[in-house]
């Protein structure tokens, strides 16, 4: 069985991740989900743990890596970029998905967050 591969921040875990993995998974391959690890801030607000949790929530069956599982999670420095020289046997891909979906942002997501946290302290002041 083949195995692909998805790296990113996943800050939060959300339905356009959920929709490109499930399109993989639809295929028959095992997904890796690589979590960048990146420090904490405000466009980076949850650990690697949290960003696990919300993937185990949709995933049941994710565990940590090393497993033999159909959906495996591990966690990668924050990294740059991808480099590879000649011919390696693997490939990169681009899924294209509906419009609505590849327009979920979790930008737009986290700003959301933000607003109705602002919102909440405000109308209890």
């Amino acid at each position: 069985m083949k195995t692909s591969m998805f790296i990113g921040r996943f800050q939060p875990f959300h339905d356009g991740h959920k929709a490109l993995i499930d399109s993989v998974l639809n295929e028959g391959n095992n997904i890796v989900i690589a979590l960048r690890h990146t420090p904490i801030q405000k466009t980076d607000p949850y650990t690697i743990m949290e960003r696990f949790n919300m993937i185990k929530k949709v995933y049941p069956e994710a565990v940590m890596y090393p497993s033999d599982s159909r959906v495996v999670v591990c966690a990668i420095p924050d990294i740059s970029e991808i480099c590879y020289g000649r011919k390696v046997g693997w490939g990169i891909r681009q899924i294209h998905l509906d419009k609505e979906i590849e327009d979920i942002s979790a930008t737009k997501i986290r700003l959301n967050s933000d607003n109705r946290l602002k919102d909440s302290k405000s109308k209890r002041n």
